[in-house]
């Protein structure tokens, strides 16, 4: 068994609702079994992380993140298996930890949380929050949380849940603490948040060109050292799509895409989707990491130099794109795409972890745990 890489590449998915042969939406059951198949293949394949996205919405199949990891660690034995992201804002932080906290131990230590406010707002009517603290929520449940990661006696008192008095919560992180990266969208004060907690940024770049993110990298940086932090890792969480050639990965993409934007779109507001602003999105200046293995491995590396990053998560699911394609997909992303972007990008950019190998442990920053081998 090969060590964990020094930088990581990950998958990420909402467990997106496809559709069976008929062209009718598949049962979110079988959605969410067919996620459990492509996170064993990304596996196989030699991916190092795999994340799951919590939605609650007709088109997204995954609400319980933590369930879904679970049973992909029951047939796996490599892979950081993560959120992407926990809707914090709306849930319970001690249940967030309990709930990441086993799961960590039934993996072997290989458990891990982003923590974000989420894109959709369907969690706070769903759990019965006010959308007017949306901000007050998620800045002291946050500030809980990073208390619950130094596995010490907690006290704590806010205006969003009771009060926590000199409380231990069980079961215990085994070895370290919990992997713990928060996730961000494009907010200066997130990404200042995240490092005064000293934790590892995710950012999620969907649109536009990766460079305009290359302010929010510095900021963060800078607000490390403010706080008193050593370099944190940090990724990005882009979508995309891996087909042998470049028409053929735009042509499987987009009739699915274009649906899913419209949907999404029709709710925001957002002017409909045309071909052509998803060719100029999977193109060389665009967040869609859509082509050949060649073409979209040349461009995780340019962002992963132009942000310096240390991890890159594609989101491989997209709409009703077929679960086929997404298997033969993650097939190249594994053999030839990750590969590809290791050998280029290394030596480490500041914030990597070290190759690790069984049976050694490595130093830790705040908010993170070395993966353990059976």
């Amino acid at each position: 068994m090969a060590a964990a890489s020094a930088f990581e590449f990950g998958l990420d998915t909402f467990g997106d609702v496809t559709r069976d042969a008929s062209g009718a939406p598949k049962p979110q059951a079988q959605v969410l079994r067919d996620v459990v198949d492509e996170a064993v293949l990304a596996e196989q394949v030699g991916l190092d992380c795999f994340g799951v996205g919590e939605h609650h919405r007709p088109d997204f199949a995954i609400s319980a993140p933590e369930v879904m990891l679970a049973a992909i660690a029951s047939r796996t034995s490599r892979m950081w298996l993560g959120s992407a992201v926990t809707v914090l804002s709306t849930d319970d932080p001690v249940r967030v930890f309990q709930r990441f906290s086993t799961l960590n131990a039934i993996s072997n230590g290989r458990a891990e949380v982003i923590l974000g406010r989420g894109s959709f707002t369907e969690s706070y009517p769903l759990f019965g929050y006010d959308m007017a603290n949306y901000e007050r929520l998620f800045e002291e449940k946050l500030e809980m949380f990073a208390g619950l990661l130094k596995g010490e006696p907690l006290t704590w008192n806010g205006s969003t849940r009771s009060a926590v008095k000199n409380q231990l919560v069980y079961p215990p992180i085994e070895q370290g603490t919990l992997r713990t990266w928060v996730g961000v969208g494009g907010s200066p004060e997130s990404v200042i948040r995240a490092a005064r907690y000293g934790l590892p940024l995710t950012l999620a770049i969907i649109g536009g060109n990766p460079v305009r993110f290359r302010p929010y990298v510095d900021l963060y940086n800078e607000a490390l050292g403010k706080s008193g932090f050593e370099a944190r890792p940090i990724a990005v969480h882009s979508p995309g799509h891996v087909a042998p050639t470049d028409q053929q990965a735009k042509d499987d993409l987009w009739p699915h895409y274009e649906k899913m934007m419209n949907r999404i779109g029709g709710e925001r507001g957002w002017p409909p989707a045309s071909r052509d602003h998803f060719e100029h999105e999977a193109g060389p200046n665009g967040a869609l990491c859509v082509g050949s293995p060649a073409t979209v491995a040349a461009k995780i590396i340019k962002t992963v130099r132009t942000l310096g990053l240390s991890r890159f998560d594609l989101k491989y699911s997209s709409g009703t794109l077929g679960h086929d394609k997404m298997m033969a997909s993650i097939a190249l992303i594994g053999r030839e795409v990750a590969p590809a972007v290791r050998e280029s990008v290394a030596p480490r950019h500041p914030g990597t972890q070290a190759p690790r190998h069984p049976g050694t442990q490595a130093p830790r920053h705040p908010g993170t745990q070395a993966p353990r081998h059976p």
